[in-house]
């Protein structure tokens, strides 16, 4: 379905659905049901000309009429609109020879043959009481746009708060990874990713990124007071969110994917996004065309630009407002653990960063959390079991910004 025909469908008040979201205990996720609103014109009603693919008007009970008429609340979730698509890419060369329809996809050579490659897939929501600051959501490395819409014990993601709070959603799956994973070719990196052409084994990480992402310190062990969830189920559903990449990581061609997909939000919603990223996507992020951004909120991204490159002074004369988060077990980390040292380096770079963006006149905001009084995050504070309260803390910073 074209994407700007939906749209307008939504400006017209042609179409308005109800999302009814409630916190289950399974780890499954979120429990959801559609109800379309009863009030709404039809395209006679408006003296419109009438066409099949049209909404049309759908009765509903007084009880269900009395939730439309209501705004969101922590229980009430109204979605206006939601979709699909994808953004940049490219379209191979054709397969040397001549395409034979007659064999089709039985000619194995595949000659004539193109593919669409290298681009991002988006999906998006947008909520009935939008306040036009829409949110893209950029996963980091060994994930995908799951992380962001539920928690591993079924809980609502920043996905679902943030859009309670009137804030769009549009969710990424960067290039060569989960439902943007067509590429030309396969992935080489047989030192990250779990799969390589170069690798005949299987390369298995569940324990290493458990470690490195400091919810613990040997999987199934929790560091105290950690707000991971806690129990064998949340532990499963979380490490099978783990996605590898189809084709190498490219960070330049992913910026420029990212590059479009902010675009496309633009031409959508008619207001600049909010990125919001996470480990290797803040890497990605810095790299992202600015003319569409109106902040960042990078959730401890793995590494922040360099003071005067290219990266810094771009994000310094388009003046984006900057806020990087970090958790817990940070200082108070295990000593001993390799990571340790690694995550106070990306901390401290991050807060030598943000000295030099504001004296330069920027605006920069670096947040450890316990210096909060929030404690017990690891690298995924999103998932875990305090992530409103973060969520609210990050509201509070676009709220002082003219973000809301």
């Amino acid at each position: 379905m074209n994407k700007r025909y939906i749209f307008t469908a939504l400006l017209a008040g042609l179409l308005t659905v109800s999302v009814l979201t409630g916190c289950g205990n399974e780890a499954a996720g979120t429990t959801q049901e559609a109800v379309t609103d009863s009030k709404q014109e039809t395209a006679a009603d408006a003296g419109q000309s009438t066409r099949e693919d049209e909404p049309q008007n759908v009765s509903v009970d007084a009880e269900q009429e009395t939730l439309m008429e209501k705004e969101n609340t922590d229980d009430v979730l109204m979605i206006a609109q939601q979709g699909m698509f994808s953004s940049g890419g490219i379209v191979t060369e054709p397969v040397e020879g001549e395409y034979d329809p007659t064999s089709n996809w039985l000619d194995a050579s595949r000659a004539g043959n193109t593919a669409h490659v290298d681009h991002a897939n988006v999906f998006y929501q947008i909520p009935v009481n939008d306040n036009g600051n829409p949110i893209v959501y950029l996963h980091g490395y060994g994930q995908s746009r799951m992380g962001w819409m539920t928690t591993p014990d079924g809980r609502e993601g920043w996905s679902d708060l943030f859009l309670k709070k009137g804030y769009a959603a549009f969710l990424v799956d960067q290039p060569r990874r989960g439902e943007a994973g067509a590429t030309s070719s396969m992935t080489a990196d047989g030192f990250l990713d779990v799969w390589a052409e170069d690798s005949k084994d299987y390369k298995p990480g569940d324990q290493a990124w458990y470690t490195h992402f400091r919810i613990g310190r040997v999987a199934p062990e929790r560091y105290e007071g950690s707000q991971f969830p806690e129990g064998d189920a949340a532990q499963d559903q979380f490490f099978r969110q783990m996605t590898p990449n189809t084709g190498n990581f490219d960070q330049a061609l992913d910026a420029a994917a990212l590059g479009a997909v902010m675009e496309d939000v633009y031409e959508m919603t008619g207001n600049k996004a909010v990125f919001v990223t996470h480990s290797q996507g803040g890497a990605v992020g810095w790299d992202v065309p600015v003319e569409n951004i109106s902040a960042i909120v990078a959730i401890e991204p793995g590494g922040t630009p360099e003071p005067g490159s290219e990266q810094y002074q771009k994000l310094l004369e388009a003046g984006i407002p900057i806020t990087i988060y970090f958790g817990d077990y940070i200082d108070n980390g295990p000593e001993d653990i390799m990571s340790t040292g690694f995550w106070q380096a990306v901390r401290d770079g991050a807060i030598q960063f943000a000295e030099s963006y504001n004296s330069d006149g920027g605006d920069c905001t670096v947040v450890y959390l316990p210096d909060e009084g929030i404690t017990g995050n690891s690298h995924f504070m999103f998932q875990e079991l305090n992530n409103d309260v973060i969520a609210d803390h990050i509201a509070a910073w676009l709220e002082e910004r003219g973000l809301h």
